[in-house]
């Protein structure tokens, strides 16, 4: 079976490990700090804050923009659940921005229909909450005008996107955002096993998502509300959270990074294969520009059944049965059973709703072969017809 992600560990990356493992630090320790520098120094960004999941850093950037109960999110239905579960964790309502039908991501011209809709009402978002969703960014600086405009904070989900950049600026240097979240899963374009990072270049949110990231405790003589009783003294001054990274999984992040632009170098000569492979078949794949660098997390396609005799499904099923990992990414998250016990229903986001019906994620990882790419599309073929 080719899956349709993989995650790639050289003898480096367990000797960086095994090396932490003989050291006197397996949690927090130095390695922590030093991969939260080199992710900061690779992104361009001011702050860097590792956690132990991508999920967590959503929760903790929600929390540190001080979102709670009467505050709206909206994201994109095109995502894994996270992208709105974070919103709920901190009581506060969740709604979506329909996609664009060629790149995936959310629409611009349905955010401003949709921002221009909430002014009228009263119920602007707090947050925006853009997807890079497979790895290609969003078109972020009509997002930013708008958050200027409307004021809400603008926190980009770049789970799939390190190593992206958009008009020659990379993804995590918070250019058009007030934060950014990475996850560091093993089918991501770096991996700590698990992992995610929050990225900021506002000392305030830097600063509360590091007291949110441990049981909101400090041990700083200036944020402490009585005076030390001694060196071991600490004080809990808000409900945090265990989310830290072990020394272990920033070990391993960190031999990762220094290979970051190969990942994404080779990720993109894949998906170019593809494009020419898959050129005289019925399916379409993410419309890009050439101002962007997708990351490639994902290399997805929509099948045009309407030039097919066969489901999506059987499309799928035969792929599988051949050996090809295929997978579907996502199931929009306003159909899930949870949201519609919210209120959402089939219809509201019709893009997206159209949009997962017709998709396939096809294999993509570093160590992809050619020939496994040619087997790849070869299987394709035969399923289509």
């Amino acid at each position: 079976m080719i899956p349709y992600g993989h995650q790639s560990i050289s003898e480096a990356d367990v000797d960086e490990v095994v090396r932490v493992l003989h050291s006197n630090f397996l949690t927090q320790g130095p390695m922590v700090e030093a991969f939260e520098q080199a992710v900061a120094e690779y992104c361009g960004v001011k702050h860097a804050v590792a956690v132990a999941n991508g999920t967590a850093a959503l929760h903790l950037a929600c929390l540190a923009a001080g979102l709670g109960p009467g505050d709206d999110l909206w994201t994109s239905p095109n995502t894994f659940l996270a992208s709105a579960n974070c919103a709920r964790y901190c009581g506060a309502s969740v709604d979506f921005v329909d996609i664009d039908p060629d790149t995936f991501n959310m629409a611009v011209p349905a955010l401003a229909a949709k921002l221009e809709a909430a002014e009228k009402t009263g119920r602007l978002p707090k947050i925006v909450e853009p997807v890079h969703f497979a790895g290609l960014p969003c078109d972020m600086e009509p997002i930013k005008r708008l958050a200027d405009r409307y004021g809400f904070l603008v926190l980009e989900d770049a789970s799939h996107a390190l190593g992206a950049t958009y008009h020659g600026t990379g993804i995590g240097s918070c250019a058009f955002s007030d934060m950014t979240v990475l996850s560091f899963h093993p089918v991501k374009i770096i991996t700590t096993g698990e992992g995610g990072m929050i990225l900021t270049n506002r000392d305030d949110l830097y600063e509360k998502v590091q007291l949110l990231r441990t049981h909101g405790m400090t041990r700083d003589p200036a944020k402490m509300r009585r005076p030390s009783e001694g060196p071991w003294y600490y004080e809990q001054v808000a409900l945090g959270y265990n989310y830290r990274i072990t020394d272990i999984q920033a070990a391993l992040g960190i031999s990762q990074l220094g290979r970051v632009e190969d990942f994404v170098a080779r990720r993109n000569a894949l998906a170019r294969g593809y494009d020419g492979l898959l050129a005289d078949l019925p399916v379409r794949a993410q419309a890009s520009r050439p101002e962007l660098r997708s990351a490639f997390h994902l290399y997805v396609v929509r099948v045009q059944l309407e030039c097919l005799s066969r489901s999506r499904r059987k499309v799928f099923e035969d792929l599988r049965a051949a050996g090809v990992g295929v997978q579907v990414h996502y199931i929009p998250v306003h159909l899930q059973p949870y949201y519609r016990d919210l209120g959402f229903s089939p219809g509201d986001f019709p893009e997206a709703e159209a949009y997962y019906g017709e998709a396939l994620s096809l294999p993509l990882f570093y160590e992809l072969g050619d020939s496994d790419l040619e087997r790849v599309v070869s299987i394709l073929r035969r399923a289509l017809c």
